[in-house]
Order: C-alpha cells, then structure tokens, then sequence
C-alpha cells in the first residue's frame, strides 16, 4: 500500500480506468516524454508557415547537416552532403584486425545518432522519447530473393553508414527493411544505390516512415536457409562506429573496379579468386596488389567486366574470412569500391 500512495493520483486513476474498461484503441495527441505515438513521429507538431526565402519557413524537414547527437556516421556538419562527395570521409586504409580481436574493429555500435534534426537511437536501437524522428529505416526493393540475404545487404549496405537491423517482408517476395544508424547513412545509401542492377534484377531503394525496426522473435527462414531478420548492432563490421573508423571511409558510387584490404600478408590471386568461386560470381579479370608497406597485411585492386559483375563481388566476398599462415583466426577481408577508372599496369612503388 505504501507505493500505490506514492503513485501520482492522477496517473493511478488512468491506470485504473485502463484496466477496468480495455480500451481497443488509444489516442496520442502529442510525442513527448510521457507519451509517444510510434506509428506518426510527427503527431502535436505545428507546420511551418511558408514565409519564403531563408527564415526557417517553407518545409518542416529540418537541415541535413544538423549538429548530430552522438556519431553514427556524420559529425559536426562535415559530411559535404548526402552524397558523401569529400569532407570528413578519407580512402580507406588497410586495416590488420582479425577475427578475433584485431586492430581499427572499434567498440560496439549503440545505434548511432547524427541524422537530420539530431534524431537518436538509445542502446536498444529505440527512438529516444522526446527527440523528433526522422527517417532512419531504409525500403528496398527489387532483390533477387534466391541469392540475397540479410548478410549481404549488410554486405552493400555498410559501405555507406552503420546497419542497425535488417528485416524482409514475408508478403512481398524481394523486399526488405534496413534500420540503419542515422537518416544521413539512408540519404547516401539512396543517392548511391538506387536503380542499380545485379544478380539479374533492378534494386530500387526509398525511405520508410518507421522510425525503427522492432525485434523478430520467431523469424522465418529465407530461400537459402538463413533467417529473414538479423540484428547487427555491435558487429564490428560497421565502419562508421566512431570517428576514427569513419574517417577512413571514403562515400562512392558503385564501380567496376573494388579496392580490397584486410587480407593476409603475401597474398596471391588465385586465394582471392577462390573466394568468389565460391560465392558462385564472376571472379575479377585482373587482379592488382599493392606493395605492401608492413608484412601485418596487404591490399589491393580487383577489375570486373562492369559494375554488377563487381556489385555481385561485393556482397558475397565482403567480409570473407581468408586463411591466415600464421594464426588459427583468419583475416576478415574487407572491400569497398575504387575511384579508381582501370588498374595501371604500374603501381608507384
């Protein structure tokens, strides 16, 4: 008795109407902290009176390039736009972790923040209370549903921000939903992806108006064999983690050629060439490595015939783990794509 009489009268008096009438539907007229409506993030906001010119009025999305909260892949204004061309995002430079426990794999990602309007994900990858939503979660359309997997959307995906969950739709063969950390890794994801071609089919990419994806407890199995949502919030695949990690990524479009990094020391193609016969794609027509500056690993180049040839690549060599000769963890090879036209027949020692 002595907590109920603690309990605020008035709340009480709700909890107890709550109980005793069931109410089938409840009405949120405003998103604060004590009540929030999931399902409309915009729910008791005013729409801006469009003064015209630049005094704030016209559209009730805020600035792209708002100070984040927090990093999940923008920071401070300096990501040079959705499309990720310069700014803060440098080439990526080889990185020597192992599976394991190696260099550059930074610390667990908790969800990021950074998005347009200082949208935020608390540990659990839930909207903050209080905070405006803006869009975090990816729709993507068009997938091959026999070769695709969450795995290698993660795959495509991580290229161009963090990846938080990754859910497909059991109604619409093809389809899938990708939590992402920050609206500002969707805006790139978008400019980027959209419309390209690979595995014989369009990929078509748009926003969600969900601001997060919600567990899956009992998710069904994908055509080969994987489970149709997985949850990546702390793999250390994630590049944009913090911003040392992130500062060694540089935003791309696709191309038909794929910078490789994270592979063992004294490296040879046919060990690269295994890795996607395996993956049942189209293996690389050249192969390029670099001179290695330290005998802790090597990278490198390899060119495709055209841009799906190396957009198949990606997503089924990214992430491969290639046999290490001097330790029982392999190394976790790591690919993105090059601004690189063609592979010179010379590289500068």
């Amino acid at each position: 008795m002595k907590a109920i009489n603690r309990v605020p009268g008035k709340i009480l008096q709700c909890v107890v109407l709550l109980i005793k009438y069931k109410p089938t539907k409840l009405n949120v007229y405003k998103n604060d902290a004590e009540s929030w409506d999931f399902t409309n993030p915009n729910v008791g906001m005013k729409e801006p009176q469009n003064t015209g010119g630049n005094g704030g009025g016209g559209s009730s999305r805020p600035p792209l390039l708002q100070e984040p909260r927090g990093f999940g892949g923008g920071m401070n204004g300096q990501m040079g736009g959705p499309r990720g061309s310069g700014g803060l995002f440098n080439s990526p430079m080889p990185d020597s972790g192992l599976m394991g426990g190696g260099q550059g794999q930074g610390g667990p990602f908790m969800g990021g923040a950074g998005g347009p309007g200082g949208a935020s994900l608390s540990a659990m990858g839930q909207p903050q209370p209080g905070l405006p939503q803006q869009g975090a979660v990816l729709m993507v359309y068009g997938l091959n549903k026999d070769k695709m997997n969450a795995d290698r959307i993660f795959n495509l995906l991580c290229l161009y921000g963090n990846i938080v969950r990754i859910k497909f739709l059991k109604t619409k063969e093809g389809c899938a939903m990708v939590q992402m950390g920050d609206a500002l890794a969707v805006e790139r994801a978008v400019a980027n992806l959209n419309n390209t071609t690979f595995f014989g089919c369009k990929m078509q990419l748009g926003y969600s108006k969900q601001a997060f994806l919600a567990d899956v407890q009992q998710p069904y199995d994908l055509p080969d064999g994987t489970p149709s949502f997985k949850d990546y919030m702390g793999n250390k695949n994630n590049r944009f983690i913090n911003p040392e990690m992130a500062s060694k990524n540089r935003i791309q479009p696709p191309s038909k050629i794929l910078h490789f990094f994270n592979t063992p020391p004294g490296l040879d193609e046919d060990t690269l060439k295994q890795v996607f016969m395996e993956g049942d794609v189209i293996e690389p027509k050249s192969i390029k490595l670099f001179p290695s500056k330290t005998e802790r690993s090597s990278s490198g180049l390899l060119e495709f015939s055209n841009i799906s040839e190396a957009l198949e690549a990606l997503v089924v060599g990214n992430h491969a783990p290639i046999p290490n000769p001097n330790s029982k963890f392999p190394f976790i090879m790591k690919l993105c794509f090059s601004s690189s036209r063609h592979i010179p027949n010379k590289m500068a020692e």
